[in-house]
């Protein structure tokens, strides 16, 4: 029965295989107990389906099913105390056999605890990961970019240290998914994404701010170098060889708006000079940065 469930498995018939699993299980523990008594522990099999049932199954049908395996269980225990073991073995023998499945029981019920808390700790890292990121860049996502950026902007308040902004955007990006499609733009948008990433400083914090709009928060940075770090990432730009699936090249470039944390700021006001400084470089002509106005 063992055999043809991991054939099941293997094949994708994951009900067939669960069901043979619970026959067998179910079966060896009647058969264990008629054969040579309650106190050779076969029953205890039967519990580590209760964890199982509840991580496999909807609520409903697991109160279902564990209401099954209580009636199960407990009649199980009701035919012992009425009849006797139609096999009994010698005392020595009969703990021994207690004793073994009691370990095996336990070392199984230990793997189901390990492999159920990897998945939980598994499964909340992904959702932390879905939660601060962009699902197609990797880079943080909007939410939490403002939420890493103030708290970086309440340590400006108390030390004083530079902080500057840059919003970088990907120059005819709607030209570049009319002609070649949205897969080529998406592609375009990742490598761009890492370009940007590459070329910043490890404690530099980089989001998707919106489309095809980044932004870039520089820690202990002034404007001047801030506007250094842009001109790196519109230079890595220029580049890299951009092709479309047909084999077409692509001209990629991007244009840049670089601003400073001023003591009176807060968080849109230091951006929104940043984005002016941006749309100065779109109307120069686009593939340039720009500073904002002092």
């Amino acid at each position: 029965m063992y055999i043809v469930a991991y054939r099941a498995l293997g094949r994708k018939q994951n009900g067939l295989a669960i069901t043979l699993i619970w026959a067998e299980v179910i079966l060896h523990a009647a058969l264990g107990v008629v054969l040579i008594g309650w106190e050779s522990g076969f029953h205890y099999y039967l519990l580590m389906f209760i964890p199982a049932l509840f991580v496999s199954m909807r609520l409903r049908g697991a109160v279902v099913a564990l209401a099954g395996l209580w009636s199960y269980y407990v009649a199980l225990y009701l035919l012992m105390w009425f009849m006797k073991p139609l096999q009994p073995i010698a005392p020595g023998a009969l703990l021994g056999v207690f004793l073994f499945n009691l370990s095996v029981v336990f070392v199984m019920f230990g793997y189901l605890s390990f492999f159920y808390l990897t998945m939980v700790t598994s499964a909340n890292r992904k959702l932390r990961r879905m939660a601060i990121t962009d699902s197609l860049t990797g880079l943080f996502n909007r939410r939490h970019m403002t939420h890493l950026v103030e708290r970086e902007l309440a340590r400006f308040q108390r030390n004083r240290h530079p902080v500057a902004f840059i919003v970088l955007d990907i120059d005819h990006f709607k030209s570049i998914n009319d002609e070649h499609g949205h897969e080529t733009g998406d592609h375009v948008l990742e490598d761009v994404a890492s370009i940007i990433k590459a070329q910043l400083r490890t404690q530099d914090l980089v989001a998707r701010w919106g489309g095809e709009e980044f932004l870039a928060v520089l820690p202990d940075t002034n404007l001047q170098n801030a506007q250094v770090s842009a001109e790196r990432v519109r230079e890595a730009l220029l580049t890299q060889d951009w092709l479309a699936p047909n084999g077409k090249r692509i001209d990629i470039t991007i244009s840049a708006g670089v601003s400073e944390f001023r003591r009176d700021d807060d968080l849109n006001s230091a951006i929104n000079r940043a984005d002016r400084a941006l749309y100065r470089s779109k109307d120069g002509g686009r593939n340039r940065v720009e500073l904002e106005a002092v």
